[in-house]
Parts: structure tokens; C-alpha cells; sequence
């Protein structure tokens, strides 16, 4: 697979096989992944590969508190999409929802979806990608960039990735089981696994603008 293929066979999964990823794939994922630029070579991120016990007692506490009524809220401040950006969020959930055949009323299912979020998908491994608090907020712009290289190179070792903050909505139960510092600010998330092919929304591609949408040519 060369670099276009992986951009344009990235996409999100949701739904993975209980495989363990053996450590040394992942030390060799994330030894290339961190060639990724970042302002000044500053290389502000720092990685907490979880997994096992560890990963299930995260995902089973975020799962207690949601469904005691605790108000999720990570690290980075709420997320509040309004105008297109929300249409585009929306149009996700729908085609998500419907590929896994759940309607709108059916608050026991979306209940169901939700809480895989907080599992991380139930994902065999999660990385928490993090950033020293003395840091400018400038720094998320090479997390960024390294999760996206994260996510293509795993693709060359068959694995699939998402992106995603709904795990760390709850940052206090992270630390608990992973010893995360109060000054290390927890920015992404990112499940990894070998992907269920069976899995409804595995099948989902999420649409893209057109160019005439968003790109403005000035002087060509």
C-alpha cells in the first residue's frame, strides 16, 4: 500500500477483533509515526499505550459514570458545532445509525452505541496521546499531525484506527489507571485493533466536500 492508498482507505472503525497487537508492532508503529513534523522539532507529544485490565477498568468506569448521570467533559473543553460543521457532524451520526439499524426513537440501542465510545470501541489497545500543560495551545496542531501518521502507518500492519476524544471525556478515571500527571493535559485518543470486517459501521465512509466548497484560488 503506498501513501495515496492509505489516505484514501483511512477511515474510522468502530468495531474490532479481540486480537492482541503484539507490543512490537506497536513500537514500530509509533517509532515511524513520531518522524511526523512538528513546530520547531519540538515533538510535544507523549504517549500512553494502554491495554488489557487496564484498558477494560477505563472503559468500565467511563461507562458507570455516563450512566450515573456524570456530565462528560475532556480536557480540551466541550465540543459545540453549529451552521454546516453541525450539518456534517449529523450526517455522520445518521449514516452510522442507520448502517447499525438503529432509528431515532430506539434510546436503547443509541444508549448501546454510546457506551462503546466511552469503551473505545472496545478496541484491543488505546493510545492516549498527551501534552506538557506548560506548553502553547499551538501544541495540539503536531498531536494532530502525529495521530493522522499514527492512523496511515497502522494500515501497512493491517490495523485500523479511530480518532476520537469520547474516551477521555472523563480524565480523571484515565489517570487513575494509567498514573497520567495532573501537569500532562490529555488531548486524543486513538483505539487500535484489527478490524471487524463483520461490523455494520466499519462499512461506513464518511463524505467529503467538494473542492469548489472549500478551497478559494487566489492568483492561479
Amino acid at each position: 500500500m503506498d501513501l495515496i492508498e492509505a489516505i484514501q482507505q483511512r477511515k474510522s472503525i468502530r468495531g474490532f477483533k479481540p486480537d492482541p497487537v503484539p507490543r512490537n508492532i506497536l513500537e514500530e508503529i509509533i517509532e515511524i509515526a513520531t518522524r511526523a513534523p512538528s513546530s520547531m522539532n519540538t515533538q510535544p507529544w507523549e504517549l500512553y499505550v494502554v491495554g488489557g485490565e487496564t484498558l477494560k477498568n477505563i472503559g468500565r468506569e467511563n461507562v458507570e459514570k455516563v450512566l450515573a448521570g456524570t456530565t462528560p467533559g475532556n480536557e480540551m473543553g466541550a465540543a459545540s458545532y453549529q451552521g454546516v460543521y453541525r450539518e456534517r457532524q449529523v450526517a455522520l451520526a445518521i449514516q452510522l445509525f442507520q448502517a447499525m439499524g438503529i432509528t431515532r426513537e430506539d434510546k436503547v440501542k443509541r444508549s448501546v452505541w454510546l457506551q462503546r465510545g466511552y469503551r473505545s470501541f472496545d478496541a484491543p489497545v488505546a493510545i492516549f496521546i498527551c501534552y506538557d500543560k506548560s506548553l502553547p495551545d499551538s501544541a495540539v496542531f503536531d498531536l494532530g499531525v502525529l495521530a493522522q501518521t499514527l492512523a496511515l502507518v497502522a494500515l501497512k500492519y493491517g490495523l485500523g484506527t479511530c480518532i476520537q476524544s469520547q474516551a477521555t471525556t472523563y480524565p480523571d478515571v484515565v489517570r487513575k489507571y494509567t498514573g497520567i500527571p495532573e501537569n500532562k493535559l490529555i488531548y486524543i485518543c486513538l483505539s487500535l485493533g484489527y478490524p471487524d470486517d463483520g461490523f455494520a459501521a466499519n462499512q461506513v465512509v464518511s463524505r467529503r466536500e467538494p473542492l469548489a466548497n472549500i478551497v478559494k484560488w487566489c492568483g492561479l
